[in-house]
């Protein structure tokens, strides 16, 4: 068989297989076999097809600014993002990671499998310094769009964990894949800019005290 050969559909009747078949036909979905009626034939079945599921990646970006120290904004979202980890680690997908305090953000993980070590990287999260949100957005953008080329059936998701409090913006970059934006504002006076930011990088808007019990 030559290198660019196509696999084909066995045509053996032994085996522990049997009979071959195409190999988009898992096993019987009897569900439908059954609502078409008593199955008196092979040809009576119905089958689940196999679906190759594309590999999923999260970029999570957390600001971890001064301000989230505040009303314990910071250490809600670290509860909140153990539990995204775990979810990552059990589901086998890729995540990026990358922070937005001090001057400039940093890259902690970039695409790599989860495992156990983000939650020992997250022990050691705290907030301090200043807000290079808005770079951290326009970088992540670079980075998505660059990473959609190399792999075009990756499944990616941005999660956004901001308090939203940093000067106003006349743009925003450009995120061309699926998002949700967890807003840690908390306290009595609430400025309510994580909402609008969510709305002009057209992600879905939590606020996290609606996913405290997830």
């Amino acid at each position: 068989m030559g290198a660019g050969a196509k696999p084909q559909a066995g045509t053996l009747k032994t085996g522990k297989q049997g009979a071959g078949r195409s190999g988009a036909l898992g096993s019987i979905d009897w569900v439908q076999t059954l609502l078409r009626g008593r199955p008196r034939a092979r040809r009576d079945l119905a089958f689940n097809q196999r679906r190759s599921t594309p590999q999923a990646m999260w970029l999570v970006i957390v600001d971890a600014s001064a301000s989230t120290r505040r009303h314990q904004s910071l250490t809600d979202a670290k509860g909140l993002l153990a539990q995204v980890f775990e979810q990552a680690y059990r589901e086998r997908a890729r995540v990026a990671v990358m922070t937005a305090s001090g001057n400039v953000p940093t890259w902690h993980v970039s695409g790599l499998k989860a495992s156990k070590a983000l939650h020992d990287w997250l022990t050691t999260l705290g907030a301090g310094g200043g807000t290079p949100l808005l770079e951290a957005l326009a970088e992540a953008a670079s980075w998505l769009s660059t990473r959609q080329k190399r792999f075009a059936n990756e499944q990616q998701q941005v999660l956004l964990f901001t308090d939203g409090r940093l000067k106003e913006w006349s743009t925003l970059p450009l995120i061309e894949c699926p998002g949700i934006l967890v807003d840690i504002e908390r306290g009595p006076i609430r400025l309510g800019r994580a909402k609008q930011m969510a709305t002009g990088l057209g992600m879905d808007y939590r606020h996290i005290d609606e996913l405290k019990t997830v």
